[in-house]
C-alpha cells in the first residue's frame, strides 16, 4: 500500500534518496546514464541539478570511482569525513551518534544488516530523511516531526558538509553533487521555518 503523500514531498523524498544514493557509493554508469538525463530549470536547484547532469555526461564508471574513494575513503581516510559527529565535534562516534541512535530507535529504524558504516554519516541521514516523509518506517511523519528530525540530525552541518564537497581538491563529479546539495539543504531550512510562521 502507498501512503497518499503530495507530490511536492515525493518530490523532496526522492532527491534526499538520490542523494543518498550518489553518497553511499560511486554511481554505476547505469545511474551515470541516469544523472545525464536529468534536466533542470532556472532556480538555484534546477540550475545546480543541470551542471551536475552536464558532468555526469562526460563521466565514466572508473573515474568517478577513483573519485569516490579520493573523497571518502583513501588510503587511512578520505578528504572528507562525512559524519555528523565529526562535523559537530571534531571526533567520530560522539554524542551526535548517540542522539541519532536514541532517535532512530524511537521511530522504527534499523541500520541495514550489511551496512557497517556509522548511522550519522551523511548518506544514512538522506535515507532516513526520504524514509521519514515517504512512511518507509510506518506512516509518513508529520512536517514537525520532519523538521524536529532534520534540525537536529541534519541542518546543523549539512549544508557545510555539502559546501566542503563543492570545494573538495578531489571533486569532479561530487562538486556539482555538492552544489545540489548545498542548494537542497538551504530550501528545507527555508521551508521547515516557513512552515513554523505558518502554523504560529
Amino acid at each position: 500500500m502507498t501512503n497518499a503523500i503530495l507530490e511536492e514531498d515525493r518530490l523532496r523524498a526522492d532527491l534526499y534518496d538520490y542523494l543518498g544514493v550518489l553518497l553511499a557509493g560511486p554511481p554505476n554508469q547505469g545511474l551515470l546514464d541516469q544523472t545525464a538525463r536529468l534536466s533542470g530549470d532556472e532556480t538555484d536547484l534546477g540550475t545546480a541539478i543541470a551542471a551536475l547532469s552536464r558532468i555526469a555526461r562526460h563521466t565514466k564508471e572508473p573515474a568517478v570511482e577513483r573519485e569516490f574513494n579520493a573523497l571518502f575513503i583513501g588510503l587511512g581516510r578520505g578528504e572528507l569525513l562525512p559524519y555528523a559527529s565529526y562535523y559537530l565535534t571534531g571526533f567520530l562516534n560522539e554524542k551526535p551518534l548517540a542522539a541519532l541512535r536514541r532517535d532512530m530507535a524511537a521511530r522504527g529504524m534499523t541500520r541495514a544488516p550489511n551496512v557497517y558504516e556509522p548511522e550519522d554519516n551523511i548518506a544514512s541521514l538522506m535515507e532516513m530523511m526520504a524514509g521519514l516523509i515517504t512512511g518507509r518506517f510506518g506512516k509518513p511523519a508529520s512536517l514537525a516531526d520532519q523538521k524536529t528530525f532534520y534540525n537536529k540530525h541534519i541542518g546543523p552541518w549539512a549544508g557545510h558538509f555539502f559546501t566542503d564537497l563543492e570545494a573538495a581538491k578531489n571533486s569532479v563529479l561530487y562538486a556539482s553533487v555538492g552544489a545540489v546539495g548545498r542548494v537542497f539543504m538551504d530550501i528545507e531550512a527555508e521551508g521547515f521555518r516557513m512552515s513554523a510562521e505558518g502554523s504560529a
